[in-house]
This record gives structure tokens, C-alpha cells and sequence, in this order.
């Protein structure tokens, strides 16, 4: 059964054995039995109201702290940093926040505000994970079974419980994605060097995709005077390939890992290929078929680009190449519309490198990609996908949410991680579309998953100051309150140790 945090009024140990094969869980009830340590008898407790103790607690953590600023919405251009946004760039992410906010799109999945009712269980342990002080986590040698974290059995016993190496795994993948999105969005007409908060791989190539749609002559000419050029330019970076250059991390990995990464949708024409839903035959295929849109992306080539498909696979050619001999293997990981690209680059890969290492496909918060024909055609080169997809999250459930083209017959491929942000004692339950889909909350909830039907776990260290930063109005309202204090404090006595969006502390094990 699924344990939430309880709020303990006298303490009172009760004992709860979920289902999760690994973890029995210790939690304090307030409507247990109370021992009475001086009279050593049992009495029994009365049980204090959720919503009295949360108001009294606010109290306390609020003395000295002003009300916290709720006023930002979150936003689905949600992995970049805010504070460096120009004012053209806020302009375009406002409107586009109105117009394509997915809760706009699909109504039905609005909810209503409800009363924060979690308390956290340590209020040291929570300023830890809100401060800047990120704490590495030991990486254990994963040589002799790499394989099977990369997927060569299809994750078959690592997934429900959720290995503790395979979960290192994911959320280094994810942060790989969150590089590419900062590189992206610092400056959008020139997107800069990419840099990785995991120094052990080297970027060797910038990717770039071009869309083939153009905005009617009439919107054309709106958008130039309210949005930056950027937004309707029909070439955009879009994630880049790196590989691992560090000695010591590939004797720990058992070989040398050549990355793909690649962000989701940022650009007007970029949405735009999104709802091109329509299926098209692949390659020389007559029954594999993929989205008219994402193929339409991966495919065409720009004036000064090369198409995204000709220089992926150019690049990875290079480096299997040049690292002949070695151990290698091949991980493309994506971000929704990235997530999409991810699968295409994986078939075209497949095909084209010859003798290839294996590939691997990672991706968070994916839509379908294509037909039944694709997904078996995809398993059929051996091409291993790992979908991580939070339960509340619509995208997933696209493009088959248009009546035609469920008739169509999208699928998804590969093998589905779940999470669920409700889980989550930080998140609220009622977090909006964006929050369900954004990667910071994806790589959150990763870090915290334990097993289906687990508690979230209570040891997990990735640190909540960019979740926080994006996602403030989606996090319960204690922890606000309890950051403000931190800032403030931070403030006051001049420490570094407030709450910054760069930083991130490495998953526990």
C-alpha cells in the first residue's frame, strides 16, 4: 500500500511492512500507543488535526521570513535558468505558456487546489537538500554487469525494486539532457560550448535540427514583433554527442560509453511538428511508420546544417571508429519531443554502424513514436529502450489522444519505468501538466523511487534547489516556507548556501 508522511503529535512508533521486497518502513502514527517512559505503561493518544499542525509549524518557520512569492507560473520552457532569460525571451515564454500550456490543451486534467498535508521528517535533512551543498555519492564498479544495466535483458529483475546502480545511471543520463538544454537557452541565437556537470565525458559535436514547416505569412509577421527571432527560426541546436574520456570512470563502467543527448521542444516550429500526428513510412519500410513531425525534424536539412540524422550518425561513426578494439556501447537519452528524436536515431544507428556496439535508448517523459510495425522493427535490430514516464504526465499518452490516429495504431517500444510525483513528500498532489512533465521533476522522482506501491525513499540526496526554482507554486507549502527561511538565512549571515538552480547534488545509492 502506498505510505505517506504522517505528522506525529506524541511520539508513537508504529510498525508498517509494505510490499517492497527490500524495505521494511519505520514511521511515526499519531493515533498509535504512546509509552509512557516514566510510568511505563502504554496510554493512548489523541490525534491532532493535519491542517492545525501544519498552520502551527508555518508559524514557527515564518517568525522572522515574509510571505513566499507565488506570483511565477511554472513554465514548460522549464530547464533553463530563469535568471538569465532576456526580456524577449520571458516575453515568448509567457505566451507560449498561455497558449501551449498543456493543461489548456487537454482541460480535463485541471485539478483543484487542496491543503498541503505533509510536514517533512527532518527539518535538518530538508536544509540539507535545499542548501547548495551538494554531497557525492560512492559509485560502486558496475564492469561486470554493465550489460545488463544497459538494458541486454531488457532490465528484466532491475526496474521493481529499482536497482540502486541503474538509478545513478538514469539520473546521469538526465543530467546529460539538462546540459543540453542549458546550452540551448543560454543564448539561443548562438547557443555556447556545452557544458557537463559530469566532467568524466567530452562533448565532440553540437547536433542541430531543422524543421521543414513554415508559419503562415500573416503569423510570420505577428511573431516578429512579439517573439525573439529565435523562436521562429527553422534550424535550432537541439543536444550535441559525447563520449567518455575519463580512465578511471571507464574501468568503473567496464567500457566506453558514446552519448547521444537531446533536449525537448523549445522553438514555434519545433511545436508545430509536434502536432503533425500523421503517419509515414520509414526509410525503404512499407509498414513501419513513424510521426509525420518527429521524422520531418530528424530528416531535413537546413542552410547551414546538415540534417540531424546525416550528422549523428557521421559522428558516431567516427568514434566507433576511432575507438576500435575497445568495449563500447552506444546511449541515446531524450526529453519529450528529445525522447521522440531518441528512437529514430537508435533504428537509423542500428542500420547504419557497422558490427555497432549495443544501443540503448533512456528516455523520460517520451510520446508514442510510430505504428506496431516500428516498435517491432526497433526490437528487431536489438535496440534496447528504457521509458521513464510519470503516471500524471500527458505526454506519454500522445500522440493517441487524437481519435484518428489511435486508428492508426501508435505504440509505444521498449520497457516502461513508472513513477509517480504523488509519491513525492515534497511535490504537491495536485501538480499542474507542466510540473508532471518537467525533467527536473522526472529526475526527482527517479531519485526517490523505490518500488511500486513504496514509500518515497528517505534517504535520497539529490538536492531540491532547481526543482524548487521551476517548479515553486508545485511544491508543498512547508517546504517554500522552509527555503525562504534558508534564503534568508543564507542572506543574513552572508554564507554561500542558499538556493541556486546550478546546483545539484548526485543521487544516493
Amino acid at each position: 500500500m502506498l505510505i505517506a508522511p504522517t505528522l506525529p503529535g506524541a511520539p508513537r512508533l508504529t510498525f508498517l511492512t509494505t510490499s517492497c521486497s527490500h524495505d521494511s518502513v519505520f514511521r511515526l502514527h499519531h493515533q498509535s500507543v504512546t509509552i509512557n517512559a516514566a510510568a511505563g505503561r502504554a496510554t493512548t493518544a489523541p490525534s491532532i488535526d493535519t491542517k492545525t499542525h501544519i498552520t502551527n509549524l508555518n508559524r514557527v518557520l515564518l517568525k522572522t521570513s515574509p510571505t513566499p512569492d507565488h506570483s511565477h507560473s511554472p513554465s514548460l520552457f522549464n530547464n533553463h535558468d530563469q535568471n538569465n532569460a532576456t526580456p524577449a525571451t520571458a516575453t515568448a515564454t509567457n505566451l507560449f505558456n498561455n497558449f501551449l500550456n498543456i493543461s489548456n490543451l487537454f482541460p480535463s486534467l485541471r485539478v483543484e487546489d487542496t491543503i498541503d498535508k505533509y510536514s517533512p521528517r527532518s527539518l535538518t535533512h530538508l536544509h540539507r537538500l535545499l542548501s547548495d551543498s551538494p554531497r557525492a555519492s560512492p559509485k560502486s564498479s558496475i564492469a561486470s554487469h554493465w550489460r545488463l544495466l544497459h538494458g541486454a535483458q531488457n532490465w528484466s529483475g532491475l526496474l521493481d525494486p529499482l536497482n540502486e546502480n541503474l538509478r545513478r545511471e538514469l539520473v546521469r543520463y538526465g543530467e546529460l539532457i539538462q546540459a543540453a538544454y542549458t546550452a540551448f537557452y543560454s543564448n539561443p541565437d548562438s547557443p555556447r560550448h556545452v557544458v557537463l556537470s559530469d566532467r568524466s565525458y567530452r562533448v565532440t559535436r553540437t547536433l542541430f535540427a531543422t524543421s521543414s514547416v513554415d508559419l503562415p505569412r500573416w503569423l510570420n509577421a505577428a511573431a516578429a514583433t512579439a517573439l525573439p527571432s529565435w523562436m521562429t527560426r527553422s534550424t535550432s541546436m537541439i543536444g550535441f554527442v559525447a563520449v567518455c574520456d575519463n580512465a578511471r570512470e571507464i574501468s568503473r563502467m567496464g567500457r566506453r560509453d558514446i552519448v547521444v543527448s537531446l533536449r525537448g521542444t523549445a522553438t514555434a516550429l519545433e511545436w508545430a511538428e509536434n502536432f503533425r500526428p500523421a503517419l509515414q513510412p520509414i526509410s525503404e519500410s512499407a509498414t513501419a511508420k513513424v510521426s509525420s513531425g518527429f521524422h520531418s525534424l530528424y530528416k531535413t536539412g537546413g542552410a547551414k546544417a546538415p540534417s540531424l540524422s546525416s550528422t549523428v550518425v557521421e559522428e558516431v561513426r567516427r568514434l566507433v571508429e576511432k575507438y576500435k578494439g575497445e568495449e563500447l556501447s552506444i546511449t541515446i537519452t531524450g526529453h519529450s519531443l528529445g525522447a521522440a528524436l531518441a528512437q529514430l536515431v537508435a533504428d537509423e544507428l542500428a542500420t547504419e554502424i557497422k558490427a555497432a556496439p549495443p544501443i540503448a535508448v533512456v528516455s523520460f517523459g517520451g510520446p508514442r513514436v510510430g505504428n506496431r510495425a516500428f516498435a517491432e522493427r526497433l526490437e528487431g535490430k536489438g535496440v534496447k529502450v528504457l521509458r521513464v514516464v510519470n503516471a500524471h504526465d500527458v505526454v506519454p499518452r500522445v500522440p493517441g489522444v487524437f481519435p484518428r490516429v489511435l486508428e492508426e495504431g501508435y505504440s509505444h517500444v521498449g520497457v516502461e519505468l513508472r513513477v509517480d510525483n504523488r509519491v513525492s513528500p515534497y511535490l504537491r498532489p495536485d501538480a499542474d501538466p507542466a510540473c508532471c512533465h518537467d525533467l527536473e521533476a522526472y529526475l526527482h522522482l527517479v531519485d526517490g523511487f523505490m518500488g511500486t506501491n513504496c514509500p518515497f525513499r528517505a534517504n535520497a540526496k539529490r538536492s531540491l534547489a532547481r526543482l524548487l526554482s521551476q517548479q515553486r507554486p508545485n511544491m508543498k507549502k512547508i517546504y517554500v516556507s522552509r527555503a525562504t527561511a534558508v534564503e534568508l538565512e543564507a542572506a543574513h549571515t552572508g554564507q554561500v548556501g542558499g538556493i541556486h538552480q546550478g546546483c545539484l547534488a548526485s543521487p544516493s545509492g
